[in-house]
């Protein structure tokens, strides 16, 4: 079910379960802006569903914050014009030559191309798959995009991300709302979940520049700035205390510089910056 926000946005909340994230709904007084389309044409169709339900203009753009699988499969589902940046843009290419019958979707999961549980919820979720295919973006930004839905506008910008280097952010200036995606989150390589610590500051900088009072995150839904900012400084300190590839000397650090232990937070964010140091030392060796 929709959840309202405001008077003119409203969000579908994640399912972590399904790999769902949160989808959004932007209206102006004349068009309505879309964020993300989903993990399949079966969560599309239910976001579309929803949205028919209210009293809202047509939607008219549908932008894709980053090209992961769960953010774009639900893409042809949606008549809308695409909204991407350029990187995202160049990620959904590879997926254009994608066929989604079961010998080429185990294929994909045999060399990596595509998760296992990807492969399971486009055989669930994507009926008709020998017809399905991967859209092509309609406008393909550079760095920043402003769309204005008549006395609404949204400002695009891909920023700086320890999830990713295709994040796309929407913000809402009058209703001081921005949705992040996936942006604010690590990422998985090689098994090691981990935070990219050269890109953490540089993020943090990108996303606080907007005056925003909620947050949306592809994988909790909504925050307000108090949970945020709690967030970044668990981050900072973490990272900050990660000098090395061991995970007890980080723990160390911490407790001396802090004058007390990490918190389960703290502590899971210093495994993910201990584990990008681990990968760096593989990638120069």
């Amino acid at each position: 079910m929709l959840k309202k926000l405001s008077d003119t946005i409203y969000y579908l909340p994640n399912q972590n379960d399904k790999e769902r994230p949160t989808l959004g709904l932007i209206c102006g007084e004349q068009y309505s802006l879309l964020i993300d389309a989903g993990n399949s044409t079966k969560h599309a169709e239910i976001f579309v569903k929803e949205i028919e339900k209210l009293d809202v203009p047509p939607i008219k753009y549908l932008v894709i914050t980053h090209a992961h699988w769960d953010h774009f499969l639900g893409m042809s589902e949606i008549n809308a014009t695409i909204i991407v940046n350029r990187e995202t843009n160049r990620r959904l290419q590879q997926w254009q030559t994608f066929s989604f019958d079961d010998q080429s979707l185990q294929h994909y999961v045999n060399s990596n191309e595509m998760s296992d549980f990807c492969r399971k919820i486009i055989q669930e979720d994507i009926p008709e798959r020998d017809r399905f295919t991967v859209r092509s973006p309609d406008i393909i930004f550079e760095n920043s995009l402003v769309i204005d839905l008549g006395n609404k506008i949204c400002h695009l910008e891909q920023i700086a991300s320890t999830h990713t280097d295709d994040s796309t952010i929407v913000y809402i200036a009058d209703e001081k709302v921005i949705f992040l995606g996936d942006s604010a989150y690590g990422t998985t390589t090689n098994s090691l979940y981990h935070f990219k610590q050269s890109l953490l500051l540089p993020m943090i900088k990108d996303i606080q520049k907007y005056d925003a009072k909620w947050f949306l995150l592809g994988h909790e839904s909504i925050c307000d700035v108090e949970e945020m900012d709690t967030y970044w400084r668990e981050l900072i300190l973490a990272s900050e205390a990660v000098l090395t590839d061991s995970m007890q000397i980080s723990i160390d650090n911490f407790t001396i510089a802090n004058e007390r232990e990490p918190n389960d937070n703290e502590k899971f964010f210093i495994q993910a910056f201990v584990n990008d140091r681990i990968l760096q030392m593989r990638n120069d060796s």
